[in-house]
């Protein structure tokens, strides 16, 4: 009986060892990458400068998507943000852009804005509050009841809330008045590290700091351009914006980011860890290409560099093969075009302002006097429904005939209306329209432009212009034992989340449907 019962223990323990040996591993820190405005032409164009160390290793070593998109329009770097981190479109996450209008206040809100959470070095009170739903370091969190680590670190405070979620232990970005590492109050206390990023902070040196080709000046990609020296200082009151959209910002994130993974015990249990890292590879300024075509080639070196850098200091502190990492981009561009009038290219100024006013003149000939247009921002327009309800319309009828009026302006590509987008038959492209759409904070109507033609909203003074050219952008996955391949098969970004949450053994986010890649 003895013999029988050690023999039964013998033969539990070793099958007990067998499960632990074979029991699946996952990565010990995940980092998410998100380059705003990165761009694969760009990215391939100017590896001849690069080192064996950043962007080659990750192409050459990583498993490389080349055929990526964002599944729907109107994308900027907020809802970008958003959707890589809760695996999910506008239309479910609630960050449609920025800013839109307040049916409330009748006032544009920025889509982080929240009055409860005072600044930490900044004005500016923030906190995740108009992100609907939860996002991979929010269901990292829950699935290891709060043990994980989950950090983010932005120039900007869009990016560095919404990447941090609604769950995370910090989250800082550079203020655009003071240059300051900031944060808000939502996440409590500021760690005792950010000593050291606050010592460390190039934003302090304005305006003594200046920025200057950082490589000879023998290489040139821009067809039809010379290459020109440059040299930039940042000064007055719009400094610290132009420090964040020049090359030189994305040396001060990698410094904030190697501080947090040296200070704070990232990664040294089998509790997976998460830092959401934000960088910048757009103009200089909002200037043109044709005027910022060094400072474009000088800001993919230097971020070639801090890429570099940054995968060495994860591999000395806890291993690239410990380390699943994903890099992509916001997969927008919003830089001004040059003046197509001269090469006779097709152009011209839709002025929403004007629209509007016309519009609310119809609706008055129609109906009777009133206002039934209550405001309007970006392409949205949005209507006085009280006033509508107590003229005793129907909504539905109302926005058919703002549809078919505002189909006679010249600019305008198409006309979508909230009940088209939630109730209307499909057609080519609506799908995309109505994923950036969402019933809480879009408009009633949705002003599609015309490629080539500027919106202009003479109120404010702004002016876009409207493109549907094709924007080529990677995502890269490295580390953690992945094979190096490059694979051609379109996928759209909101399989980001799904794919590391599959590696990490959690969930995805809870508004997320994408299967993961792998």
């Amino acid at each position: 009986m003895k013999k029988q019962l050690l023999t039964t223990l013998l033969a539990y323990a070793a099958i007990s060892a067998t499960f632990a040996q074979t029991r699946p591993s996952v990565p010990r820190l995940v980092v998410g990458i998100t380059i705003d405005k990165l761009r694969s032409d760009y990215l391939q164009a100017f590896s001849p400068l690069y080192s064996d160390e950043g962007f080659k290793k990750l192409l050459n070593e990583g498993q490389v998507y080349t055929n990526v998109q964002y599944p729907f329009t109107g994308i900027d770097r907020a809802s970008a943000a958003a959707t890589v981190i809760t695996g999910t479109v506008p239309y479910n996450h609630g960050i449609i852009s920025e800013k839109w209008m307040d049916r409330t206040s009748l006032t544009p809100i920025f889509c982080v804005d929240d009055d409860k959470f005072v600044g930490v070095n900044t004005k500016e009170c923030s906190s995740p509050k108009n992100l609907r739903v939860s996002t991979l370091g929010d269901e990292l969190k829950v699935a290891t009841n709060g043990k994980a680590k989950v950090f983010s670190i932005a120039p900007y405070r869009e990016t560095a809330v919404l990447s941090a979620g609604h769950a995370a232990d910090w989250a800082i970005w550079i203020d655009s008045q003071t240059g300051k590492w900031a944060g808000t109050s939502y996440y409590g206390k500021e760690p005792s590290w950010m000593v050291n990023v606050h010592q460390n902070n190039n934003a302090l040196k304005i305006p003594r700091l200046t920025w200057a080709p950082d490589y000879t000046l023998d290489y040139n990609y821009f067809l039809a351009t010379e290459q020109k020296s440059f040299s930039h200082t940042f000064k007055g009151d719009a400094a610290y914006r132009q420090y964040k959209n020049s090359g030189l910002v994305n040396e001060n994130v990698t410094t904030a980011a190697m501080y947090c993974i040296s200070s704070e015990d990232i990664a040294l249990d089998i509790t997976p860890d998460f830092i959401a890292i934000n960088y910048y590879a757009g103009n200089y300024d909002g200037k043109s290409q044709s005027e910022t075509t060094t400072e474009l080639q000088d800001t993919y070196i230097r971020l070639d560099k801090e890429i570099a850098k940054l995968l060495k200091a994860i591999d000395r502190a806890i291993g690239l093969d410990k380390t699943l990492i994903y890099v992509t981009s916001t997969g927008y561009d919003d830089t001004p075009a040059d003046d197509l009038t001269k090469y006779r290219i097709p152009s011209g100024n839709f002025k929403i302002n004007r629209c509007v006013a016309l519009l609310n003149m119809y609706l008055t000939a129609m109906y009777g006097q009133g206002q039934y247009v209550e405001s309007y921002y970006g392409t949205q327009i949005y209507l006085n429904h009280k006033f509508i309800e107590q003229k005793q319309l129907k909504l539905k009828e109302v926005l058919e005939h703002c549809e078919d009026f505002l189909f006679q302006f010249s600019g305008i590509r198409d006309v979508f209306t909230s009940q088209r987008l939630v109730q209307g038959a499909w057609t080519p492209g609506i799908s995309n329209i109505r994923n950036g759409y969402n019933p809480t904070c879009s408009g009633d109507i949705t002003i599609q432009v015309a490629p080539g033609w500027s919106l202009v909203n003479e109120d404010r003074g702004t002016s876009q212009l409207q493109r549907d050219s094709f924007f080529e952008f990677p995502l890269i996955f490295y580390g953690f034992d992945l094979e190096a391949k490059q694979i051609h098969t379109p996928v759209t970004v909101d399989c980001i989340a799904p794919t590391i949450a599959h590696h990490i053994r959690i969930r995805a986010p809870n508004a997320c449907s994408t299967a993961p890649l792998f």
